[in-house]
């Protein structure tokens, strides 16, 4: 059994809150927006939204925000 106050680090386990895979994403984040594409694939979402995606796109949606502890209050005010 893996003590959870000194985990070793052969242990693949990080507990709560994974901080590898936190870093591993943000950086896959940072690397994104440096290629400059975020305005390409935004009109790209908007434009699937408007084609027989739609309704899938929005099921996914739902499913997403079902497991979320709400929106942030910043993105409704950007509206």
């Amino acid at each position: 059994m893996v003590d959870k106050k000194n985990p070793t680090s052969d242990s693949p386990n990080e507990g709560e809150g994974n901080k590898t895979a936190a870093r591993q994403y943000n950086e896959a984040q940072q690397r994104f927006a440096q290629t400059g594409k975020v305005e390409e694939k935004a009109r790209e979402a908007e434009k699937a939204l408007d084609s027989p995606e739609e309704e899938t796109l929005r099921q996914a949606e739902a499913v997403g925000k079902r497991h979320s502890a709400g929106e942030d209050p910043a993105v409704k005010n950007q509206k």
